[in-house]
């Protein structure tokens, strides 16, 4: 604790001794909320699970439509977002409770926002470090279980960030709300769940499992309302709505087969929501986005120098209610999730190119979760199903992303710039792939490429 607060002493040297005493009083509140597999199968999104919480918040602040993820899979889109920079460039090529972990937690949103007055508080999930005590948060209000598990539940998380909403704490404070929810295994679905499925993702087929399973899904989105409810109705009654920038998002796409641990877009599209002082209320964006452009868009936003090593663009105009495109093309990636299976992707408004870096042929499985939909699949034959080493996908006659155009001699000049636009990135974020297999830290753990579920033994990386 003491070497953080020597840490925080000497970044404050790189300010004017009369910029803290000016902007400290007049920085908002932010309040980080997000939840965990839930893709954008939430309200108010076309295709989403009714969420009257999250719906509403949309409606007095910016909605997104075009945002996506750094990663599909859970440690790496985190510190993705959190560094401003790719999964690979802040070292968190893997999940954080499998061993994997930051090259250097100080390059945190929250911690560079301490610097400047910030007073930075952990009230659930963070899912960067297997040790929340690590990251350098001024407090840690989570609570564990009966064995030490760190509990991140809605119902347990929302009633703590009540208390210290309540509390009346010192400003400005950065919030990290992170609840478990949607994270499998989900809840039993009530009658309401079942009632309300429509349509379950279109990356599934439609049986009676997968209805069931899509149900299940909605009772805990039931549950992550609750819970965004009661922080937005605490956050109200406490008299914080005027000066508080309040940040809605997920870290990938749900844990079904196809979207978790996938790069098209079902595994990568985010739900996005940004509300606070000045900000377009009501206004919607179709600029495309990842969610490594956050961390740039906060510092315009708060009119802070950024920190070197943020690779994003701000899109503090689409904030304003401006719609102006920021990127030609966005970047994704995978390495470990469960098991080890290297990818990375380059997306423009029309075409998506992903790209394969092993010499499998068949899916990687245990990248995919347990759930009622992998049955159906597998029972179908998904082991033996092929994947491609490259792939092409033209997101204007194919959104579902199943017509693989890599082959097309009318897209072979599409083809070769989306290759040298990912080959660029590649070189320019130094991926650790163009040397060869990417390496798990010591001590990590991974399942078995050739393995079915993520629960089975998994053995040294």
């Amino acid at each position: 604790m003491k070497r953080r607060h020597l840490l925080q002493a000497s970044a404050s040297t790189l300010l004017p001794a009369s910029a803290h005493a000016s902007t400290l009083q007049t920085r908002p509140n932010i309040v980080y909320i997000h939840s965990h597999d839930s893709g954008r199968y939430l309200s108010p999104y076309k295709s989403g699970v009714p969420a009257p919480a999250i719906t509403h918040l949309a409606q007095q602040g910016v909605l997104f439509h075009q945002v996506f993820s750094g990663a599909p899979v859970c440690s790496p889109s985190r510190a993705a977002m959190l560094t401003g920079q790719p999964a690979h460039c802040s070292g968190m090529n893997g999940l954080a409770h499998r061993g994997f972990s930051l090259n250097d937690p100080r390059q945190l949103i929250f911690r560079y926002l301490q610097r400047y007055g910030y007073q930075a508080i952990l009230t659930g999930m963070q899912h960067v470090a297997a040790d929340p005590n690590t990251l350098g948060y001024d407090l840690n209000l989570c609570q564990r279980d009966a064995q030490g598990h760190w509990l991140s539940e809605a119902s347990i998380v929302a009633p703590i960030v009540e208390r210290f909403l309540d509390s009346r704490p010192r400003q400005p404070f950065f919030l990290d709300v992170g609840f478990f929810e949607t994270h499998r295994e989900y809840p039993e679905p009530h009658p309401q769940d079942i009632a309300q499925v429509r349509d379950v993702p279109r990356s599934i087929p439609d049986t009676p499992q997968t209805r069931y399973d899509f149900a299940a899904f909605g009772a805990s989105v039931r549950q992550l309302n609750n819970g965004v409810s009661r922080v937005l109705d605490a956050l109200s009654r406490n008299g914080y709505d005027s000066n508080t920038l309040v940040i809605f998002t997920t870290d990938h796409g749900l844990p079904f087969p196809r979207m978790k641990c996938t790069l098209t877009d079902e595994g990568l599209g985010t739900a996005f929501i940004m509300r606070g002082p000045g900000l377009a209320a009501g206004h919607e964006s179709d600029t495309l986005i990842s969610q490594t452009d956050l961390f740039p868009t906060l510092c315009a936003y708060l009119n802070l120098p950024k920190p070197t090593w943020l690779t994003g663009t701000s899109f503090l105009p689409c904030l304003k209610g401006h719609d102006v495109e920021i990127h030609d093309t966005i970047f994704a990636e995978v390495s470990y999730h469960a098991a080890y299976e290297p990818m990375r992707a380059v997306r423009s408004k029309r075409w998506k190119y992903i790209r394969r870096f092993d010499q499998r042929s068949t899916p990687v499985l245990p990248n995919c979760d347990d759930s009622p939909s992998k049955t159906v699949w597998l029972a179908a034959g998904w082991q033996s199903q092929r994947v491609a080493p490259e792939a092409l996908y033209d997101l204007t006659f194919d959104p579902t992303e199943h017509d693989n155009r890599v082959h097309d001699p009318d897209c072979l000049k599409i083809l070769q710039g989306m290759r040298h636009r990912l080959q660029t990135w590649m070189q320019q974020t130094q991926d650790p792939l163009l040397n060869g297999p990417v390496r798990a830290p010591l001590g990590a753990v991974v399942n078995r490429v050739d393995g079915i579920s993520p629960h089975e033994p998994p053995v040294p990386a």
